[in-house]
């Protein structure tokens, strides 16, 4: 088995995804802790991708996952929407009566629930979780899946952000409303005021009188909001609202671009409001650890070996056919390394990619490789790591065991020396 160190990596310089990057001097990204975070598959999952499911994505399967990340010292969860995935809301209803500590993260996509009904809905789950509910604002999806459910904006892009800013500020402000603060003022979203201790809200896309939310969220003065993508109307969107903005993960290059960009937004909301909002970043990416590099990228091989050619060739065209930009980088990506067995820089392999959309490139190396590879992103800006491996139950454990507390050592240690 070759090792990553005899692999020459792909010149991702050749990918057109270069603008005109000047670094911001805010200091407006949160950089110090770090968070992580597990995905719940409740798609199924099984030992090789891309196969049907070993393992159906039962109550006692999803718990015994989510309680295993919980256990290896992940703080929440990812449960994801769209698609054959079972219904994030319920999943995250399901998880918490089974864990104690890990936060719930629900998958929500603005326009298929009414801003307030979502909002009162988050807001239940955080008062039966113990205030540990999050929100991941899913704007781009699937077109044809968001068709299939209705969504009239399916296929319309910069409306369908557009839509979400709206979206997120009616739900923000009615929370607001519940803690008996002031309704959330930002831009051209709309206008907005609060009357009577009620939201009235008018814009494009939504009309509010009197909006309320009840019961009062558990964690003041809103849930944490993560919300994500590639595009510049995404990055203006999550520096006016998110909490934590994920990106899919990339090389580490490509990363730092779009944490510069992000900056860019930020500092543009800071100059046009007069005020800053703090922003962690996030990366959604896949982790296979083993005690030797042989046997992790054997692992992480395997898990598409026997996959039939003619699958991956559907894939590659379905993936071909989206509109998000996130997803064209992914496909430029991995055909850009196709020729190098996919190996895209040090302990970084996009072959899911072949697969799976979204979030595929894998860390792929022994815990202190993989730590190492982490640190790096973290050191540009990337302090929130959502991960996932499969299968998801043994794949937590033997990160949250082997890495997870490495990681943590090596990190205090650089706060330390840089304090």
């Amino acid at each position: 088995m070759m090792k990553l160190s005899d692999t020459p990596y792909i010149n991702l310089s050749i990918l057109s995804f270069k603008g005109d990057i000047t670094m911001s001097t805010s200091d407006h990204i949160q950089r110090d802790e770090v968070e992580f975070g597990w995905f719940l598959p409740t798609m199924g999952d099984g030992t090789r991708f891309g196969q049907d499911s070993e393992r159906p994505p039962t109550l006692e399967y999803l718990t015994n996952v989510a309680q295993t990340a919980e256990k290896a010292g992940f703080e929440f969860a990812l449960i994801p929407t769209g698609g054959a995935c079972l219904d994030s809301w319920v999943v995250g209803s399901a998880i918490i009566g089974a864990t104690t500590t890990l936060k719930p993260l629900v998958a929500l996509r603005p326009g298929l629930i009414a801003p307030v009904l979502a909002a009162r809905m988050a807001a239940a789950l955080d008062n039966l979780s113990g205030g540990r509910a999050r929100i991941n604002i899913v704007t781009g999806s699937s077109p044809d899946d968001l068709e299939e459910l209705g969504d009239p904006l399916a296929r319309a892009h910069d409306e369908k952000y557009a839509r979400t800013r709206e979206y997120v500020h009616i739900m923000k402000s009615v929370w607001e409303q519940a803690a008996g603060l002031s309704s959330t003022e930002f831009g051209n979203t709309g206008h907005s005021a609060v009357t009577n201790h009620k939201v009235d809200f008018q814009g494009e896309y939504y009309e509010l009188k009197g909006g309320t939310s009840r019961p009062a969220t558990v964690q003041k003065p809103t849930l944490p909001i993560y919300f994500g993508g590639s595009s510049a109307k995404a990055k203006s969107v999550g520096a006016e609202y998110s909490d934590v903005f994920l990106m899919w993960g990339e090389p580490l290059d490509m990363i730092r671009e779009q944490v510069q960009e992000l900056e860019q937004a930020q500092a543009a909301y800071a100059r046009e409001h007069g005020s800053v909002r703090p922003l962690r970043i996030g990366m959604r990416a896949q982790v296979l650890v083993r005690d030797t590099e042989e046997e992790a990228w054997e692992a992480a091989r395997n898990l598409i070996k026997d996959i039939d050619p003619a699958t991956i060739e559907r894939a590659k065209a379905s993936f071909s056919q989206t509109g998000a930009t996130g997803q064209n980088r992914q496909n430029q990506i991995r055909d850009a390394a196709a020729q190098n067995d996919f190996v895209v820089g040090p302990n970084l392999w996009a072959g899911l990619s072949n697969l799976r959309s979204g979030g595929a490139l894998m860390f792929v190396g022994t815990p202190d490789q993989v730590s190492d590879r982490l640190m790096e992103y973290a050191e540009i800006g990337i302090t929130s790591f959502i991960l996932s491996s499969y299968p998801h139950l043994e794949e937590a454990q033997i990160f949250g065991e082997s890495t997870l507390p490495l990681f943590k050592e090596k990190w205090s240690n650089r706060l330390v020396a840089s304090n």
